[in-house]
């Protein structure tokens, strides 16, 4: 049995690094790659990922988990060796049912429509991109057919980020956390905004990187195992446990945009970098799904990195920073900018209290698409009515409205945001569990100390990698299933004592 799990453990390694190449070939992509370079770029990718597919697939891989099955049934559910052989077979069963062909043929098409995009958007030109999101939406469509017996076309899809999740689940959450979310947004939009001019003086670009870094390296960012490049759209990738790379966007009229991206995406890398090292190169070496991967970027960005405890401590290194923008500005007028509420345009600039109605729109869109109740070509008239009767705003224009998220033209129309809500509200779950077991955390933020933190997280979400599902983990984490009430609890009370609710 040692000889066969090591033969699996070898196969898995060599599809990874087919798999890795890829994603070094998409970062490339995102940052420094010339536009002249395309074409090429989609057929490579193309072949990486064929390639990977067939080695995946191949029946060796199959007859492994065969031979290993009764062996690992027989250990604990727990143990590296049965979570290894059972994770593994649930991506083999649902790669086994997709095509070579295909996936080429999708990887193929995402990196062209993702170039044709990065020129769309600055634009303003969704019909030249538009023929690309139709054909995004045939490939999505043909995807979920490869896995009959769905209960709705999205589930499928879903379940490549978020893994036992369900349309009308989430639906459902989505309904309950809405009818929640309204009037406190309605309580709070209601009165004069804050004040943030404080965040829309000149910051240089290279102090404001700086600023965001050196907060990331102390919440435990390892930059011996990664780094920061600017993309028009931030993210995080990882192409080995110990290469896990972050990107942001800086504005310079506006602080928060680089600050906030770095942060949250260094919530992304500390998972990914506190993964059991014994898991490298095999498919328990990522994160468990999309939704527990943003609590852990919302909590590093928002639960912590717009407390007031925190502040309490970086305020006076950040005006240090940026002595004359911000001299004279008090702690409580700072503390207000960077928490302000208010209905605006753009997911990624939204607040805490307002983020979810974009998400929920975005997952609406998805369902609507895949059903054929709405065509891509009604898609920019259908986000402005929505927005209006969402927000009271009417996007100016397709850059700021359709075009503004790349996911759609970087991937598949289906499971693409339900993840950013699910992850909000786990946040809150998870971070109340860590209270729980160390009360002393929020005074060690106050001191800009994180590492019982940092180390609680590692040591009950981020060494387990893939090996529990997100229903698995949080169960064992808080004793339940995901619930919204401590996410409400938590927005209640803070924004409760910001706007004297």
């Amino acid at each position: 049995m040692e000889d066969k799990y090591n033969d699996l453990k070898t196969r898995l390694i060599e599809v990874n690094d087919l798999n890795a190449a890829a994603a070094l070939l998409y970062w490339d992509q995102s940052t420094h790659m010339p536009p002249g370079g395309a074409a090429a770029r989609a057929r490579q990718m193309a072949t990486l990922e064929r390639l990977a597919h067939e080695k995946f697939t191949d029946p060796a891989i199959g007859r492994l988990l065969d031979e290993l099955e009764p062996h690992a049934e027989s250990l604990p559910y727990e143990s590296d060796e049965a979570s290894l052989v059972r994770i593994t077979r649930r991506f083999y069963d649902r790669e086994t049912c997709v095509p070579a062909e295909f996936t080429a043929r999708l990887a193929s098409h995402s990196a062209e429509c993702y170039q044709v995009w990065a020129a769309a958007r600055p634009a303003n030109d969704f019909a030249r991109v538009r023929p690309y999101l139709e054909k995004t939406l045939d490939l999505s469509r043909e995807l979920a057919d490869f896995f009959p017996g769905y209960d709705h076309m999205a589930d499928p899809l879903i379940d490549y980020r978020d893994y036992g999740m369900k349309a009308e689940a989430i639906s459902a959450i989505f309904a309950d956390l809405r009818a929640e979310l309204v009037p406190i947004v309605q309580a709070i939009t209601a009165q004069p905004p804050a004040d943030d001019a404080c965040l829309h003086k000149s910051y240089p670009e290279a102090d404001q990187i700086a600023f965001g870094l050196d907060i990331a390296r102390r919440f435990g960012y390892d930059f011996e195992r990664g780094r920061q490049d600017k993309t028009p759209h931030p993210y995080t990738i990882k192409f080995s446990l110990g290469d896990v790379r972050i990107t942001t966007r800086v504005k310079e009229r506006d602080l928060k945009e680089a600050l906030f991206s770095t942060l949250h995406e260094a919530g992304h890398a500390l998972y990914e970098q506190g993964i059991k090292m014994d898991y490298e190169g095999t498919l328990l070496a990522r994160g468990t799904s999309s939704g527990v991967h943003e609590s852990q970027s919302r909590l590093w960005e928002n639960i912590v990195g717009r407390s007031r405890g925190f502040w309490e401590h970086f305020y006076p290194k950040l005006q240090a920073a940026f002595p004359g923008q911000l001299n004279g500005v008090s702690l409580d007028t700072f503390y207000r900018a960077i928490n302000r509420v208010e209905k605006s345009l753009i997911r990624t600039d939204a607040d805490e209290v307002t983020y979810n109605l974009h998400v929920m729109l975005r997952f609406d869109f998805e369902l609507a698409l895949l059903e054929g109740r709405l065509a891509v070509a009604d898609l920019p008239d259908a986000w402005r009515a929505r927005f209006e009767e969402d927000f009271g705003l009417t996007p100016p224009d397709d850059s700021d409205g359709v075009l503004q998220d790349m996911h759609w033209f970087a991937g598949m129309i289906g499971g693409q945001f339900q993840g950013y809500t699910l992850g909000n509200i786990l946040s809150a779950q998870y971070y109340d569990a860590a209270l729980q077991a160390h009360p002393s955390i929020p005074d060690e933020i106050e001191r800009g100390e994180f590492g019982t933190l940092h180390g609680w997280l590692k040591d009950t979400i981020y060494r387990h990698g893939r090996k529990f599902t997100a229903a698995e983990l949080t169960e064992r984490i808080t004793g339940g299933p995901l619930r919204i009430e401590p996410y409400i609890r938590y927005l209640r009370t803070k924004y409760g004592a910001l706007y004297d609710l």
